[in-house]
């Protein structure tokens, strides 16, 4: 059987292996090569590229670690033991050769690799219907471009490969770090083409959990919208391009205002199917060990009952003060999304924003909750932001108030008069985040919306401003210009320190 290689590591993993050796067959095995047949092969394939989202080590609900736990918004307070190397991402202390950082380089790039199998060998199987197969090849560029968007956003210039690599030699010929504009040009090709496509308008129109025009129009605006908050050249057509792409995904709507759509359902077991403003979002199974969620049980704190059935005896994903003081009165969406744990083992709060407390799920707490990686008042929210960076702040406004009328909030502008509203947040940019903050926490948005719209220097001093009584046991101090972006994984830089080159700081 051929091996297939990661892009890089396997380079260290078979670098003393004859070309001969990896290139036998195994009797036993299916041969990646052999294996693409039929429609249906292809289609059981293309469901592996789904399954690969649903993974913690890559963008799946555990996923937190790397995304939410690095923000203000949560984070852990234990840095002992097992939970060191987690701490570190919360404490800007992260080490190159951090092993949970090795681990979500290489699932990421794994999981790349399922697309470039998959869309190398679909063009030699025959399709009944011609469309069929540039859907399933449009499936296969969506996800292989959001996880690059990911990557690109984290760890700034990084390999980059479209093929299967088959060898050793051809690996270490892709294994060096593309620049962030390259690896961009590359995700605006993928969801470019994927729009070119019949994919349905809506996953409801398809399959939910699979993608759709209004998905690849939202991540394409958000590309773009993060290429013109963060690159030198092309700002303003960039922006124009990602409120192109923001609205095309706004429209393809299957509901009015908003406010149609209660916060609590949107987060609803019962109501996952159903729900329209979920636009994408990665399944899980209720009651099935292997495929079951367990963000419900792992949310809840000791002595609490509102997230599973299931009893904990752990604090919780800890909610950071910062976060709790930063809702305003009367906001609807803090109520269903955090609490304070009274039991004086955890004694702080947890959040509660993911529950199921259904029989299927059971004491054992294998929930159905689905991770919602996609919905409009996110979409919503990028498209104000960039309508503000085009300088249409009214258009902006009234899809910020929008949002905020479900909240149970005043408008933006009555907001404005009061004194505590205008003095945290004195332009419509910190208004817009602070809306983001509220409405996506623990959704593994909040670092994203950081780096979009801070520079490094701007970063630091952005957290420095914080209390630390309000940050928990992660020292602010810590950070610096440096945790812009992770390091690259060790492993990955001993390989070629020149090619692999390391990030400044580490």
């Amino acid at each position: 059987m051929k091996k297939r290689y990661l892009l890089p590591l396997a380079l260290l993993l078979f670098s003393s292996c004859s070309k001969d050796f990896l290139n036998q067959d195994d009797p036993n095995a299916v041969t990646i090569q052999n294996y693409y047949k039929t429609e249906n092969d292809v289609l059981l394939a293309v469901n592996g590229l789904y399954q690969g989202l649903r993974l913690g080590s890559t963008i799946g609900e555990g996923s937190t670690m790397y995304n939410e736990e690095r923000t203000d918004n949560s984070g852990r307070n234990d840095n002992q033991s097992s939970a060191g190397e987690p701490f570190q991402f919360n404490d800007f202390s992260i080490l190159p050769s951090n092993t949970y950082l090795k681990t979500h380089w290489s699932a990421m790039y794994d999981a790349i690799s399922r697309c470039n199998v998959l869309l190398t060998h679909v063009d030699k199987v025959e399709f009944s219907d011609a469309n069929l197969k540039e859907r399933y090849k449009a499936e296969a560029k969506f996800v292989r471009a959001l996880l690059y968007f990911h990557m690109v956003r984290k760890f700034g210039d990084i390999p980059l490969s479209t093929v299967e690599i088959t060898s050793k030699e051809q690996a270490e010929e892709l294994a060096f770090r593309q620049k962030e504009k390259v690896v961009y040009d590359q995700i605006v090709k993928d969801l470019t083409e994927a729009l070119a496509t019949d994919l349905p308008d809506t996953q409801h129109d398809y399959a939910v959990g699979r993608t759709s025009k209004a998905a690849v129009n939202a991540i394409l605006g958000q590309v773009y919208l993060t290429m013109g908050s963060t690159m030198a050249e092309n700002k303003q057509a960039n922006f124009q391009k990602a409120e192109q792409y923001l609205t095309a995904s706004y429209g393809l709507r299957k509901f009015g205002k908003l406010t149609e759509i209660p916060y609590s359902d949107v987060f609803d077991v019962n109501q996952k199917s159903t729900c329209k403003e979920l636009i994408f979002q990665v399944q899980y199974l209720a009651g099935d060990q292997t495929y079951s969620s367990s963000i419900a049980r792992n949310y809840q704190a000791r002595g609490e009952t509102i997230n599973s059935q299931f009893k904990s005896t752990g604090s919780g994903e800890v909610v950071k003060l910062d976060l709790v003081k930063d809702y305003e009165d009367k906001d609807v969406r803090k109520e269903f999304s955090v609490r304070f744990a009274k039991s004086p083992q955890v004694n702080d709060y947890f959040v509660t924003k993911f529950r199921d407390v259904s029989t299927a799920a059971g004491t054992t707490g294998w929930g159905g909750n689905d991770w919602i990686l996609i919905r409009y008042a996110d979409v919503m929210l990028l498209l104000a932001e960039t309508k503000m960076n085009l300088g249409k702040n009214a258009e902006a406004i009234t899809l910020l108030n929008e949002v905020r009328s479900r909240a149970g909030l005043p408008s933006y502008q009555d907001a404005m008069k009061q004194a505590d509203y205008a003095s945290k947040y004195p332009s419509l940019k910190e208004a817009i985040l602070h809306e983001r903050r509220a409405e996506l926490a623990f959704e593994n948005h909040r670092w994203f919306d950081l780096v979009r719209n801070y520079n490094a220097q701007e970063l630091v001093n952005y957290f420095k401003k914080k209390s630390q009584d309000d940050y928990g046991n992660a020292k602010l101090s810590n950070i610096s210009t440096k945790d812009r972006y992770y390091p690259i994984p060790f492993d990955e830089y001993k390989l070629n320190p020149e090619k692999m080159y390391q990030n400044p700081g580490y």
